[in-house]
Order: C-alpha cells, then structure tokens, then sequence
C-alpha cells in the first residue's frame, strides 16, 4: 500500500504508476480515493472542532450551577447533548470514509522502481546475466517424472487417488535427495547469517491483505472452512506477518531469516503447464529467505539476496541465469523483482527457480510494522523475500544437470555429506 500522500500530492505520478503496469481499469480509484480523503480530511476537522467546543462549554455548566444558574446550565447541557450527537455522526461517517479509503488503497499498486523495464507480462522480462555454461549432453535426458520413476521415487498416480490433480508422493533416494537439498539450503542460509526458522503454517485474514493483493489472495490462498484461517502459499505470508503493529528497535534492523515451510497454491488458470510432472503442484515445500530493514539499505539486500541463490545454484554446478521482471509481470505489492532461472538441458531453456522481491514499504504499511530511529522518529521498514530453495522445481534442475548416460544420477559434492556419502543415485535391482 502506498503513502496516500502520494495521491493527494502527485495524483498524475500515482496514474502513471499504474498505466506501466497496464492496469488502466485501476486509474478512476486514484481520483475517488481523492475525493474520499478530502471529504474524511473535512470531517474530521468537524469532528474535532466541535469535539473542542463541546469541552470548552461543558466545562461552564459546573459553575453556573455552583452560582445558582441552574436554567442556563440545563441550557448548555441540552446543547452539549445536541453536539454529541452531532459529534457521533461525524465519527461514524470517518470511520466509513476511512474504511472507503482502505479498500481502494489496498488496490494501487505500489510505485515501481525507475530502472524495471516496461512490458505487459512475463514474455518481456529482460535477460541481464548468465551464470555458468548450459549443456547439452550428446544422450538423451527423459522427462524429469520419468527420471524419478526410474529409481521408484515418485508415485502421482496413487496421490491422484488420495488427493486429486496436483499431488504426488516421493520416495526412497528421491525423496532423500529432496530433503538433503532442503538442509543444505537451510545451512547455507545460516552460514550467510540468517536466523533458521519454522513459522505457522496458517494464518488470518488480517495477516493474508498485510502482505499480498486481493487478486493474488484470490487465486493463491486455500481458506479453512469456518475458520478465519488460510493455508500459505509460501513461508514469506508468516514470516512477514510476524511483526505485525511492532515497533521495532532501530538496532534489531536488518532482521535476516531463512523459513522452511509446506506451501499451498491454488495454481488457478495454471493448468496444463508441465502438469504431467511436479513443475506445477498444489503443495510443495520451501526455504525461503526474509529480511526486514532500514529504507536506505533494501536495494542493497536485494541485490545481497538473488546474488545468494546464483551462488547457491552454481555450488551445486548448475547454470542459471538472472531475468529482470517487467513492469506488467510484477504484483501489486512489489517495488521491484528478478527470477533466478535453472538450466533444463531436456528443454534446452531456463526455467524459474527463485523469486526475489523488494516490496519496500508496500507490506509494512499495511501490517503497522515500523522502527524507532534514534531521533526517536518512526518510520515503515522496508520488506524483501526471496526463495532460497524450492525442491520440486529445483529437483528437476539437480537431475536433468546430473542425469548420466547410464541412467544414473550424479551427486554434487555439497549434498553427499546430506546423502550419507552417497555419490550417485542407482537403480536397485
């Protein structure tokens, strides 16, 4: 959410905003939002003003009383009375106007940085840098289910059974690799500096609006029948959440934390994208990487934090690339992003296995969550999530790079310590 400052000062700057990302149907909310404010800004001062001439006259009743005055006292009682009554309208219509405001703040989107490129989707988004040299090996490489197939390691034909469209189960070394790539991003985060945690998996509805756009809610999250309770779509809606109306000491900042969670996505709409395998799922699991600093040090973080996942990725030998993301491919909440994307030499392309985002004060804003400086000032932090390691996807990346002729798979150097000194994945015969 914005500074609403923005849009009674620079209206034109807040329309221009939203014609990058496309989003024109948005432009008539910046001029109502306008015309709220000036009517709540009005009502208010009514409010106030007649808040303080009620105490100013309220105050001579006791002493007319006291003088025997007693007909001009119950004259200024009844008029006090009126005043209250004019008082408690006044609020009523704040707190509705407020409440108008809110809602349609909540759906401008936040003011993007001057260097994102402008384009309407994901099909614009600009290659800056690659990292590592993508092959292509001289056999063929089959399709990542069927690598996992191979070894026994993945059965969506009885989760289909259990569970629907979008499930799997993984077993035996697959699953182990699976897990030993979570721990080693876990320590590889620690050993950065981030503090390890396990948030609630569930959260509210306050906390879902505090850190993602309605539309994103409507199509992400999973709600819990006859609970105000939401499933998360990744560990960044808890870990957020978690300093919501705190006030945090200046010298807590930068707060740096490394997540590990089950997710939970709808996918709407997402249908048929590499559906056969487990590119595309309803659960998953993830490490995530969260940090929460000063205004002036968040585009230092970012660039800290996708750098994290480049060296990440290239200690496990697989080439990656970085994309900066357009202005039309960016949510609402973002101020900026840029995918990491893992090398598929079956597909022979890049494919996205990290998401960072600065947001800046976009999610602070409307979770309260700001910081003590040391004039004793308070001001909104700013918010920066990142993915460290998603398995499905990033398994895929680990071994179609690592598929040997033979129908074996490779383990990086990193992971064996994770795989009880396994070296390679075998078939058992």
């Amino acid at each position: 959410m914005i500074d609403i400052k923005l849009i009674r000062e620079n209206k034109n700057l807040v329309k221009e905003n939203i014609k990058k990302k496309f989003q024109d149907a948005k432009l008539p909310l910046v001029d109502e939002i306008y015309d709220l404010d000036v009517s709540y800004r009005e009502t208010k001062t009514k409010a106030d003003n007649l808040k303080a001439e009620k105490n100013r006259i309220s105050d001579q009743i006791g002493a007319l009383m006291r003088e025997g005055k007693k007909d001009e006292a119950m004259k200024i009682k009844q008029e006090v009375a009126k005043m209250g009554e004019d008082i408690d309208e006044l609020t009523k219509k704040e707190e509705n106007l407020n409440k108008d405001i809110k809602e349609k703040m909540m759906k401008i989107p936040n003011i993007i940085a001057d260097d994102v490129p402008i384009g309407k989707d994901d099909s614009e988004n600009i290659e800056e840098q690659r990292f590592g040299d993508p092959v292509v090996p001289s056999y063929e490489i089959p399709y990542h289910s069927d690598i996992m197939a191979s070894f026994n390691g993945l059965d969506k034909e009885a989760a289909g059974r259990v569970s629907g469209n979008g499930f799997y189960y993984l077993m035996g070394d697959i699953a182990r690799l699976h897990s030993a790539v979570l721990t080693y991003a876990r320590d590889f985060m620690i050993n950065k500096g981030f503090t390890y945690c396990i948030p609630p998996y569930m959260i509210r509805s306050d906390a879902v609006d505090g850190v993602m756009s309605f539309e994103e809610k409507a199509n992400m999250m999973y709600k819990i029948e006859n609970e105000d309770l939401y499933l998360i779509g990744t560990s960044e809606h808890s870990m957020i959440a978690k300093f919501k109306d705190q006030i945090l000491p200046c010298a807590e900042l930068p707060i740096t934390m490394t997540s590990y969670s089950p997710c939970f996505r709808k996918e709407v709409g997402a249908h048929g994208i590499e559906e056969r395998g487990i590119y595309r799922i309803h659960q998953f699991e993830k490490q995530e990487m969260v940090v929460l600093c000063k205004p002036e040090d968040s585009d230092i973080w970012y660039d800290k934090m996708w750098n994290y996942s480049v060296e990440l990725f290239r200690t496990l030998d697989i080439p990656v690339r970085k994309l900066v993301c357009c202005s039309g491919d960016l949510a609402d909440l973002k101020y900026r992003s840029c995918d990491i994307e893992a090398w598929s030499p079956r597909q022979q392309k890049y494919f996205e296995v990290c998401s960072c985002s600065n947001l800046t004060d976009a999610q602070a804003r409307r979770l309260a969550i700001r910081y003590k400086k040391d004039n004793g000032d308070k001001e909104f932090v700013h918010t920066l999530n990142n993915t460290v390691i998603a398995p499905p996807r990033m398994l895929i990346a680990l071994l179609e790079n690592n598929y040997q002729e033979d129908g074996t798979i490779l383990i990086p150097k990193v992971l064996q310590p994770y795989m009880g000194g396994m070296k390679k994945i075998e078939k058992s015969n």
